[in-house]
């Protein structure tokens, strides 16, 4: 007899899950695959420092910019519309990158590829929240963390492999051009699988509210925040421009309330962070992916640079990890809803032990000489760890917002993940970069992988205080 716990999912909640996973694992590969494919890139079409930087910003900036409003906008005019739009975008932009023959074209290119991401990747969890529930959805949830921590792992190693096997000309472009089949594949399953109304409009009461103010002014402060962390080479005025953006941050909610007042919808239900899970979901993920995320950048710099290891050794060695990553995403669905936010801070202390055993591993390499790929097997506990803790805090994030609003309330969880990623990744390679000419390589790497350490124990700090009010509930 089928229990409510191994209750097996709808043929239509399999298939909406099977074609929303497959474009969100492709667009966060897209983040994961460029970064060991730049130095050949730059070879190959002749780009600039600059234009190099903006192939990676570029698409991250609009990437993040747009997932709110993209959010609401499913929300009300259909989340299976702005997912084929996105798909289409970042098919499109894929195309256009693997063709590129300058460095202006492929980094317009990636800007529409980070517009087709920001569109589609809130569809997906807005639709998780409207067609699953309770056991089946946290079992979802599941399935879209461990695609975006497989994603993560494995776009260094596909990229690495490109290079490889294919060349410097053709590695990199096939790494791009990989996407246009697979978006393909995406918008067909969408139109055959995806319920008729998620492609219809939903009008809230009588109309369809966007709120275009709310939408600029959001989008114009994630824009100017997150600018200075992917722009660095521009001096360290550009600076001025995170004041500039979190005074916007200010002016956004200030309209919000007062539109909703005058009785329209805001594009975020502001008393969602009244609600405990919600608000302390959001600030431990983004502190989760202020630190962790340069993990796999710190690392990288280390083998390749410091060790001379190539691409391909690089992306293996995260293999492991990315394995541990999906069971325990799986593992972690099936006990969410008992367990409540104590998984997620066992999954963060795992995390803490990955981090400084590393540290450890390293120590030993330069005082013992040992082999330093011993990171291979610590970096799994990370794996294991951020696979108890992204797709169980989506979950208990979400349980009490209703699913008209849950494009939205889920594009402003994953916002927190592309700002922490930026200015993790940008202020703990600065310390890196610093630090290197000084310790050397395997100063810089500890120093940084301390930093990354000190952050996950704050994100540790917010779980257990979510544990410790649930109690008193």
């Amino acid at each position: 007899m089928t229990t409510p716990r191994d209750e097996p999912m709808t043929k239509q909640q399999r298939r909406i899950l099977a074609a929303v996973l497959v474009p969100v694992f492709m667009t966060l590969l897209a983040v994961s695959s460029i970064n060991v494919v730049l130095p050949t890139l730059q070879q190959s079409i002749d780009a600039t420092d600059s234009q190099l930087q903006w192939v990676l910003s570029g698409y991250t900036l609009v990437f993040g910019a747009l997932l709110v409003p993209a959010g609401r906008a499913g929300d009300a005019l259909g989340r299976g519309r702005l997912f084929v739009l996105g798909l289409t975008l970042f098919g499109l932009g894929s195309l256009l990158s693997g063709l590129a023959t300058s460095g202006e074209l492929l980094v317009a290119s990636r800007f529409l590829m980070g517009a087709g991401s920001g569109l589609l990747n809130p569809q997906p969890i807005g639709m998780i929240q409207q067609y699953f529930e309770g056991r089946r959805r946290a079992r979802a949830f599941a399935s879209f963390g461990a695609a975006v921590g497989l994603s993560v792992a494995i776009g260094p190693i596909m990229g690495g492999a490109f290079v490889e096997f294919s060349g410097p000309d053709w590695g990199w472009r096939l790494s791009l051009l990989v996407n246009v089949p697979i978006a393909l594949l995406a918008i067909g399953l969408a139109w055959w699988w995806f319920p008729r109304q998620t492609f219809a409009r939903r009008p809230e009461g009588s109309r369809v509210d966007l709120d275009p103010v709310g939408t600029l002014l959001f989008t114009a402060a994630v824009l100017l925040f997150m600018l200075p962390f992917l722009e660095r080479s521009a001096g360290p005025r550009i600076f001025l421009l995170v004041p500039v953006g979190l005074a916007l941050v200010g002016l956004w909610l200030a309209w919000e309330r007062r539109h909703e007042r005058s009785g329209g919808i805001p594009m975020v239900d502001l008393g969602l962070f009244r609600v405990r899970s919600y608000a302390l979901g959001v600030l431990l993920i983004a502190l989760q992916f202020l630190g962790v995320t340069s993990v796999w950048v710190v690392l990288a710099l280390y083998l390749q640079n410091g060790l001379g290891a190539s691409a391909l050794a690089v992306g293996l060695a995260g293999l492991p990890s990315a394995v541990a990553t999906g069971l325990c995403s799986t593992w972690s669905g099936r006990v969410v809803l008992e367990m409540g936010r104590k998984v997620v801070a066992l999954g963060i202390v795992l995390v803490l032990v990955s981090v400084l055993s590393s540290i450890a591993v390293v120590w030993a390499h330069h005082t013992h000489g040992v082999s330093p790929w011993w990171l291979a097997a610590t970096l799994t506990l990370l794996g294991a760890g951020q696979g108890m803790v992204v797709s169980p805090n989506q979950t208990l994030s979400l349980m009490a917002v209703p699913h008209q609003r849950s494009g939205a309330a889920g594009a402003l969880i994953q916002t927190g993940q592309r700002v922490g990623t930026a200015v993790g990744i940008a202020f703990i390679t600065a310390v890196f970069f610093v630090l290197q000419p000084q310790i050397g390589w395997d100063g810089a790497f500890m120093v940084a992988y301390g930093v990354i350490a000190a952050i996950v124990v704050a994100s540790l700090l917010v779980a257990l205080l979510d544990v410790r009010l649930a109690r008193r509930d």
